[in-house]
């Protein structure tokens, strides 16, 4: 009876560590296929006209890390499918911004650069990239709005927007983020303040939006000297106004002297003829 009690002691243990293990093992080669799919996704959702991508990425192969050698991709290490940084600069790709990065959940670089990518930045840009310190998306077509969550993205050091068709808003949030060492939006359609940023970051970050105003640009002008403005443009064009009915008034009166005396003229030598056959 105490032999069959040790055993059973010493097996309970043993079982655990087997299933433990086996959850482990169940939830990394979930992550790492999560990270075979992105790829897949990426590949799928973008025209690759000069083949850059068609060369390299083969889902064909199932060993260890084979994505890891793919052209742009950077592992966590390389005999393991775990993707750290997918750096596809210069590539002429064309499309929208693929949505299934989502599913490199431990990515922490992202270089879209240099292609020809359009449509809007997505919304929820902290979801798909929550531990991303640099995100560059320079000299595309992307449009719309820089989307207030990426403040959200808490880990960035590196924000590169420059050279779109980005519009509205810089949004105040990006000035909270902690980590942030270098940001640029220059060459876009932004409009509006400047927000205050932690860091000194230089005016060429922010040059070529004709509609972007404050620190380290021009100083936006405050609503009090705008309503200035136009208080006095309104005040001008109300004088104009008047003077040119005052002129009106004028020339209204003349005439009707003018008027007056022709009558008179014209009656008088009737009466002087009266006068002389009475």
């Amino acid at each position: 009876m105490d032999f069959l009690m040790v055993v059973h002691s010493k097996a309970v243990p043993t079982v655990i560590s087997v299933l433990l293990w086996l959850l482990i093992s169940c939830s990394l080669n979930y992550g790492l296929q999560g990270d075979i799919d992105c790829l897949k996704s990426i590949k799928d959702s973008l025209e690759d006209p000069s083949g850059y991508l068609n060369a390299t990425w083969n889902f064909n192969n199932n060993t260890e890390g084979f994505i890891c050698r793919f052209t742009g991709i950077e592992c966590w290490h390389p005999d393991e499918n775990k993707v750290l940084a997918i750096q596809l600069s210069d590539m002429g790709l064309k499309g929208k911004f693929p949505p299934g990065i989502k599913n490199c959940s431990s990515l922490t670089n992202l270089d879209l650069s240099n292609n020809e990518l359009f449509g809007p930045i997505p919304v929820e840009i902290s979801k798909i990239l929550p531990y991303a310190t640099s995100l560059n998306l320079s000299s595309n077509n992307f449009s719309g709005q820089i989307p207030e969550n990426v403040a959200n993205v808490t880990y960035m050091n590196a924000l590169n927007l420059d050279h779109n068709r980005l519009t509205g808003q810089i949004p105040p949030e990006l000035g909270l983020l902690p980590r942030l060492k270098n940001l640029t939006v220059a060459d876009n359609l932004l409009t509006g303040p400047i927000p205050n940023f932690q860091i000194s970051i230089p005016a060429d970050s922010f040059a070529n939006n004709p509609g972007l105003c404050g620190k380290p640009l021009d100083p936006c002008q405050s609503t009090e000297t705008r309503a200035h403005r136009g208080m006095i443009a309104v005040a001008a064009a109300g004088g104009v106004t008047v003077a040119t009915m005052a002129v009106v008034i004028i020339i209204i009166i003349i005439l009707a002297i003018r008027r007056s005396g022709y009558r008179s003229a014209l009656v008088q030598p009737y009466n002087v003829r009266k006068e002389e056959e009475g």
